[in-house]
């Protein structure tokens, strides 16, 4: 029986290739996409197929919706050639940048380039994915802790998220007769290179964060990845619309 796929964008660093890899250890095949770290893609590919697991790289802007049909197309024939189907059962909506800048002086541009990746790529990629997402399958949205609590710097980005919760809620509604789930995880802040590698390399961001979270340390992609995977587990099936947050207790 082969395997089942899924497919990760923005899988070539931070909370994407750690879910990559967590999806692997599973025993679920993964294609991941990256925008250009083409490099970083193939050595995650690499661990992958070390881990036993069948592996894919393919390039994609997730904010050029323009640019979708023609993935759709180089997805096909590397479903065919490499998994030999047709079909995959898992997308993980992930690809993100962060971009951190108080209201009054967010720009359009910063405005948009963060509404086209982060909500209006999510809408149309899905909805193109549709027609290669098997019954029963799995959708997982990755939000923020920030579209529940608020951090001056971030009401762009943040309102982004909020509509990628709602957008989900009705994506499962939707979905459910063809026995697709769709839930929602929602990440606090967790120490990769997102945003500059603010969590990570900022002291005064770290103290901050862990002041906050109850748990008293930022996230680690370690604690992300995993809870990813297991959305598309068998044990998880009957999880629904729901927004599951992983912030070790921020502001609660």
């Amino acid at each position: 029986m082969s395997n089942k796929i899924a497919l990760v964008t923005g899988g070539s660093r931070g909370l994407g290739k750690n879910a990559a890899l967590s999806l692997a250890k599973k025993g679920i095949d993964v294609i991941l996409t990256y925008n250009s770290r083409k490099e970083d893609a193939l050595a995650v590919v690499a661990e992958i197929e070390k881990l036993g697991a069948k592996a894919a790289a393919l390039q994609l802007n997730a904010g050029d919706i323009k640019s979708f049909d023609a993935f759709f197309n180089t997805l096909t024939a590397v479903l065919k050639n490499t998994f030999a189907t047709n079909r995959f059962d898992f997308l993980i909506n992930n690809a993100g940048i962060g971009i951190m800048a108080p209201f009054a002086q967010t720009t359009e541009e910063q405005f948009d380039e963060l509404m086209n990746i982060h909500f209006k790529g999510v809408y149309f990629l899905t909805q193109k994915a549709l027609n290669f997402i098997n019954d029963g399958g799995r959708i997982i949205n990755i939000s923020s802790g920030l579209a529940r609590f608020s951090v001056a710097g971030a009401s762009a980005y943040a309102s982004m998220k909020g509509a990628i919760e709602v957008l989900s809620r009705y994506m499962a509604k939707e979905l459910g007769t063809r026995g697709i789930a769709v839930n929602v995880v929602a990440p606090g802040a967790i120490e990769t290179d997102f945003g500059g590698g603010r969590t990570r390399d900022n002291e005064q961001a770290k103290a901050f964060v862990t002041s906050v979270t109850a748990l008293g340390r930022p996230g680690l992609p370690d604690d992300i990845g995993g809870i990813i995977s297991f959305m598309c587990t068998e044990e998880a099936r009957w999880i629904n619309a729901q927004r599951i947050e992983a912030s070790g207790g921020m502001n609660i």
